[in-house]
């Protein structure tokens, strides 16, 4: 399975989730494939936020060498499922994609451990470190779902 993590900026949550979901599919012992984007394009080129970075060390994930990467159409004919962190995210994702939006393969990834209840992971990006850890905590509760749900 090909999965594709998205947030706004591609530098907060979905490099987190990337990471965190790379970790839990390798002790899992499935051969899946994860990567991150982000809707805006503003950070391409750019490593995870350094809370991001650092929050994810703390927990054991290095998410360090990941870069920025501006989410396309193209991204919905190359992965099998997409999630996005938030419901702003998908309108960003519908707005890109125009006539190739999937929307069978986008999901928010709350809906992983809260199917229906369209939960977002809120935007870091303005807060202190301890949003950072929050954000973490809810990300790798969806990605054990994800594991459960799909293995």
């Amino acid at each position: 399975m090909k999965i594709l993590m998205v947030c706004l900026g591609n530098i907060c949550r979905s490099p987190l989730a990337e990471g965190i979901l790379k970790i839990k599919i390798k002790k899992a012992g499935l051969d899946w494939e994860v990567e991150s984007a982000g809707t805006n394009g503003f950070h391409v080129g750019e490593p995870p936020h350094h809370f991001s970075q650092k929050v994810a060390k703390l927990k054991g994930t290095d998410i360090s060498e990941q870069i920025c990467r501006h989410f396309a159409k193209e991204d919905f004919k190359r992965y099998d499922k997409i999630y996005a962190m938030a419901a702003d995210v998908i309108d960003e994702m519908k707005f890109t994609g125009k006539d190739q939006y999937n929307a069978a393969i986008v999901d928010l990834l709350m809906n992983e451990a809260y199917p229906g209840e369209n939960r977002d992971i809120p935007d870091p990006w303005f807060g202190t470190e301890s949003g950072y850890h929050k954000v973490y905590n809810l990300i790798e509760v969806a990605c054990e779902a994800i594991i459960k749900n799909y293995q």
